[in-house]
């Protein structure tokens, strides 16, 4: 008996997310689980089944601890001296969006697939975003 395999052509649903009081790493760990499709019966791990999810409300995220002085992401520009540090606080005042999207993209898979999933992703600092055409189903978290 052959194992059967999910399609990559399957049907994706819209979730909306609201992130307001929410802590960060369970919002995370909630997005990462429907973008990587999970939740699904249908899941496999080598194909993309998940199905999108908006957030909104991206600046009003809650977090413990003291995070917003002491956790700092990094990057390297790839030229010399070129590492780049920015904390927590900062990044969350300039660009909230970014907050989640990184947190998220800590907890899906490496590579063409997770890119694949991060995608799906769209994330929103305010109330409104531009996805009612797809009528989201609200997800509560």
């Amino acid at each position: 008996m052959k194992t059967p395999f999910a399609k990559k052509e399957n049907e994706k649903k819209w979730f909306v997310v609201d992130a307001r009081d929410k802590i960060l790493g369970r919002l995370a760990s909630r997005v990462a689980t429907i973008l990587r499709g999970k939740h699904k019966p249908i899941y496999t791990p080598f194909i993309d089944t998940g199905d999108f999810v908006v957030v909104v409300n991206a600046d009003k995220v809650a977090w413990t601890g003291k995070k917003d002085t002491d956790k700092i992401y990094y990057h390297h520009t790839m030229y010399p001296a070129g590492l780049r540090a920015v904390s927590f606080g900062k990044l969350l005042e300039e660009k909230p969006e970014e907050v989640i999207k990184k947190a998220v993209w800590g907890m899906l898979p490496k590579g063409s697939l997770g890119r694949d999933m991060l995608k799906k992703l769209k994330v929103y600092a305010g109330e409104n975003h531009p996805h009612d055409a797809q009528r989201p189903e609200k997800l509560a978290v």
